[in-house]
C-alpha cells in the first residue's frame, strides 16, 4: 500500500491532523492521506471516569474515526515497525490479515503515550488503569461487583477488603475517578439490604503534598478538602512500593488490604516511539521526540510528530503539556502545515495559551482555573459540564451526553453488571513475604511454577520443604482427591504463575511429554487418588 501521507496514530493530534488534512486537500485526500489506529474510534478521555462511575454510556464517549475524519484512508491496526530510510512502515491488521506494508512520502508521529506500571511490584497484575473505553467499563463492572459479592459475604474481615478501593495517583485522572467511584458507592449502596450499615471506604494516594498540582496549591488543597469531608481518605507525600492481590504497601505507613486498586499513574512513551527514537537517532525530551515549533521533527524532512509523544515547544517551555487541549490544537495546525509544505508554503510555528484547567471532583462539585481565575464548587462544575459538552465532536454525542446528564439529577446510576468476565487460563501474580497461597483443606484451583521468590510448605505449624525458582507444584492435588494438604506461605517476594485446573488438565490429557515431565502416574488420575510422590515431586516441594 502506497500513501503520500501518513498519519500513526488515532488520538487527539492524530484524528484533527487528519481532519485538517481532508479539507486542505479536498476530494483527493482520500487517496493521499491514511490514518493508522489501533481503535477505529476517537476516545474523548476527559469523560472515561464518567463512564466508569456510572452515569455515561460508553457511546457517549467514543466517535468512529471513519466519520470524524471523513475523506481520509481510516486503517485499524497496530504498527509493528516503522523504517526511516525505506519510508515504510509494518502494520499488524489481526488474527486473520497478513502483515501489511505502508509505504509513505511524509510520515506524522502522534501515538500518544502507552501505560507501564511495571516498576511498581505487583501493579501491573493487581491494578486496573483508565486509558479506554474497556478499562472504564470494566471498572465500572469491577466496583458493582464488589457490592454484589460483600452483599453475600458474612466475615466482616472479608467484606470490608472487598469494599476498600485504593485510587493511585492525585492528578485529573486519579481525583476524577475516585470521586466518581464515591458517588457511585454511595448512590447505589441503598440497594443492598445486607450493606446498609457496612462502611465504605475509598483511598486516593498521592505522591505529591497537594492533589490536582496543575491547578495550584489553593484549589489542590480545596479539592482535598472537599473530598475529605465526604469520607474518602487521602494519602499525600505517599508512593505505592508494591502490590498483591489483597495488599497494597507504601514507602510510609502500613499497608492497606484492598481488593480493587485503580492506577492512574505510570504513562510511558510508546514502545514504537522508543524504537524508533533509538534506530534514527531522533533527539527526545524526557522519552518525546523534539520538533521545531512547526511541529517538524527536528533534522528530517518530511517526518512530523505531535500530541503527547513529541515535544513541541510553546511559550518558552521546551515541550507543551500532554493535554488534550493541547493535541487537538497541534494537530489541527499540523495538518495545515503538512498541506502548506505540499505546496511549497513555508509551515507556521505553534503557538497556544493555555485557557485553563478543570477537575472534576464529584456530587456536583469541580475545581477549575481559567484565564488566571479560580473556581470551585457548584459553579465550578457547571463551567466544567459546559466547557466539555461544547468540546465533545459530533452534535448527536452532545445531545446523548445532555440526556444522560439530565437524567442523572432525577433517576439512580444504572447498577446492570453487563461486562462478561474473560477467563483468564495462565496468571502472573506478586506476592509479598509471609502471603498466604491457599491453606491445607481448601479445595485445588490451579498448578504453579515459581517464576522468582521462594515458597514454604508446611504441614499445620510444622515446615515441610521450599519450592524454589523454576520448580512447579500443584499438579497431585489437582490429578487426585482436589485438596491442598499442606499449606504454601510466601518465604520472600515472589511471582507465580498459575494455571487454571481446566487448562491444566486438558495439557494433561492431551500431552503425554507434559505428563512425562510432571513424572506422575496417569492411572493414579482416572482412579481419582493422590499419585505416589516420586523424586522429582519431592525436590519440587510437593
Amino acid at each position: 500500500m502506497k500513501l503520500e501521507i501518513v498519519i500513526a496514530g488515532g488520538g487527539f493530534a492524530g484524528a484533527y491532523c487528519a481532519r485538517s488534512l481532508s479539507r486542505a486537500l479536498g476530494k483527493e485526500s482520500i487517496q493521499r492521506v491514511g490514518l493508522i489506529a489501533e481503535q477505529n474510534i476517537l476516545v474523548f478521555q476527559p469523560m472515561l471516569a464518567e463512564v466508569a462511575g456510572a452515569m455515561l454510556s460508553p457511546l457517549d464517549v467514543v466517535t468512529p474515526l471513519r466519520q470524524f475524519c471523513r475523506g481520509v484512508n481510516v486503517l485499524r491496526g497496530r504498527i509493528v515497525e516503522v523504517d526511516l530510510a525505506e519510508r515504510r512502515l509494518i502494520l499488524d491488521a489481526g488474527r486473520f490479515t497478513r502483515n501489511t506494508e505502508v509505504e509513505f512520502e511524509h510520515l506524522v508521529l502522534t501515538l500518544g503515550s502507552v501505560v507501564d506500571l511495571s516498576r511498581v511490584p505487583g501493579m501491573p497484575e493487581h491494578s486496573l488503569v483508565l486509558k479506554g473505553v474497556g478499562d472504564a467499563l470494566k471498572l465500572r463492572a469491577t466496583v458493582i461487583d464488589r457490592l454484589e459479592e460483600a452483599n453475600l459475604e458474612t466475615d466482616p474481615e472479608t467484606r470490608k477488603w472487598m469494599l476498600t478501593f485504593v485510587v493511585v495517583g492525585g492528578g485529573y485522572s486519579g481525583v476524577e475517578s475516585a470521586g466518581q467511584i464515591l458517588d457511585l458507592l454511595e448512590q447505589v449502596k441503598g440497594f443492598y439490604h445486607n450493606l446498609q450499615r457496612v462502611p465504605l471506604r475509598v483511598v486516593l494516594v498521592h505522591s505529591g503534598p497537594t492533589l490536582l498540582p496543575e491547578v495550584g496549591e489553593s484549589l489542590g488543597r480545596y479539592a482535598e478538602r472537599k473530598l475529605r469531608e465526604r469520607g474518602m481518605e487521602i494519602m499525600l507525600n505517599t508512593r505505592v512500593t508494591s502490590m498483591t492481590s489483597h495488599r497494597v504497601f507504601f514507602d510510609r505507613g502500613e499497608p492497606i488490604q484492598a481488593a480493587t486498586v485503580l492506577s492512574t499513574v505510570g504513562n510511558a512513551p510508546h514502545p514504537v516511539m522508543v524504537d524508533l527514537s533509538h534506530r534514527a537517532g531522533l533527539e527526545t525530551y524526557k522519552g518525546r521526540i523534539v520538533t521545531e515549533p512547526t511541529m517538524q521533527v527536528k533534522g528530517r524532512q518530511r517526518l512530523w510528530a505531535a500530541g503527547d509523544c513529541a515535544a513541541v515547544p510553546v511559550n518558552g517551555q521546551p515541550a507543551s503539556p500532554p493535554t488534550a487541549q493541547f493535541a487537538q490544537r497541534q494537530g489541527k495546525l499540523l495538518g495545515e502545515n503538512v498541506a502548506r509544505s505540499l505546496r511549497g508554503e513555508k509551515p507556521r510555528p505553534f503557538h497556544h495559551k493555555n485557557l485553563g484547567q478543570m477537575a472534576s471532583i464529584g456530587q456536583h462539585m469541580a475545581v477549575a482555573e481559567i484565564l488566571g481565575m479560580r473556581f470551585s464548587g457548584f459553579i465550578a462544575w457547571w463551567m466544567w459540564r459546559t466547557v466539555y459538552l461544547f468540546k465533545l465532536p459530533g452534535i448527536q454525542r452532545k445531545l446523548r451526553v445532555m440526556v444522560d446528564w439530565t437524567m442523572d439529577l432525577f433517576f439512580p446510576r444504572n447498577i446492570s453488571l453487563l461486562l462478561p468476565w474473560p477467563t483468564e487460563l495462565v496468571q502472573e501474580m506478586h506476592l509479598e513475604k509471609g502471603c498466604v497461597i491457599y491453606h491445607a483443606g481448601e479445595p485445588a484451583m490451579s498448578f504453579y511454577i515459581l517464576k522468582a521468590g521462594r515458597i514454604d510448605l508446611f504441614e499445620g505449624d510444622r515446615f515441610v520443604r521450599s519450592v524454589r525458582v523454576g520448580q512447579h507444584f500443584g499438579e497431585r492435588a489437582l490429578l487426585g482427591d482436589g485438596v491442598w494438604h499442606y499449606s504454601a506461605m510466601t518465604a520472600e517476594p515472589s511471582t507465580l504463575v498459575s494455571v487454571s485446573r481446566k487448562a491444566f488438565r486438558t495439557l494433561w490429557e492431551a500431552s503425554a511429554a507434559f505428563r512425562q515431565s510432571l513424572k506422575v502416574d496417569p492411572v493414579f488420575a482416572e482412579q481419582g487418588q493422590a499419585a505416589p510422590p516420586t523424586r522429582v515431586e519431592a525436590n519440587a516441594g510437593h
